[in-house]
């Protein structure tokens, strides 16, 4: 898939369900002017002409710029209301794929799954990390949130290994920052200590979406694959 394009996977009169590529923006950010996931969503509406001022998307959650994969949105204004309040009742299962530098040195290596239960606090460039200690450097208490990450390992490699990740708290970065924190930085990812970028991109992929939708009450369920060579390389 290219850069500045989506693939659209599921649509009806609620909700959309994409899959976004890696390096494209979910939404825009304050000035930017570029193409994002919502922009080009939006031009798939205008094209087949049901483009409105109370019908067009809105983000109910988001990906990071360099992360791939399965991506909703509601397509009206009071229904990403409902999303919002509704969304850890409504989305049953987020998995993600990621493939990580093995830890270096006398780090402990991750047994074959389990929970990272470890708060996550954020530096001044809004970037979330596991603070070591309790107070910053000029002494004031660090402030963190709950954060707990599920992960199977789905293979183990001489550099690298592929995990299967759920989150059981949605916060920003977390998987980056858990697994950094763990000793497994992402491959690609230069913000959490990574050395290597086999991939040319960030190596984290939503890969399934299962939520119960709002309106029809039935369960849905999408999947995207990871792309093939992150195996291959492993």
């Amino acid at each position: 898939m290219k850069k500045n394009s989506i693939e659209l996977i599921y649509k009806d009169e609620y909700i959309a369900v994409i899959s976004k590529p890696s390096g494209l923006l979910s939404v825009p950010f304050s000035g930017f002017k570029g193409k994002t996931a919502l922009s080009i969503l939006e031009n798939i509406l205008r094209k087949e002409g049901s483009f409105k001022y109370n019908y067009k998307p809105f983000a109910v959650h988001r990906l990071d710029k360099d992360t791939s994969g399965v991506m909703m949105f509601a397509l009206t204004k009071e229904m990403a209301q409902i999303i919002f309040k509704t969304w850890h009742k409504m989305v049953t299962s987020r998995k993600y794929i990621a493939v990580a530098e093995n830890p270096q040195g006398s780090i402990k290596l991750l047994e074959d799954s389990g929970i990272i239960n470890a708060p996550l606090a954020q530096n001044k460039y809004h970037q979330s990390y596991v603070p070591v200690n309790k107070f910053d450097k000029q002494g004031k208490k660090i402030i963190t949130e709950p954060a707990r990450t599920k992960y199977k390992v789905v293979s183990r490699g001489k550099k690298y290994t592929m995990f299967e990740l759920e989150l059981d708290t949605g916060k920003k970065n977390q998987i980056r920052a858990h697994l950094s924190y763990c000793g497994y930085p992402l491959a690609g990812d230069e913000n959490y200590r990574a050395k290597t970028d086999p991939f040319n991109r960030l190596a984290l992929h939503a890969k399934t979406q299962r939520f119960e939708h709002p309106v029809l009450k039935k369960e849905l369920s999408f999947e995207v694959n990871e792309p093939s060579n992150w195996i291959k390389i492993i």
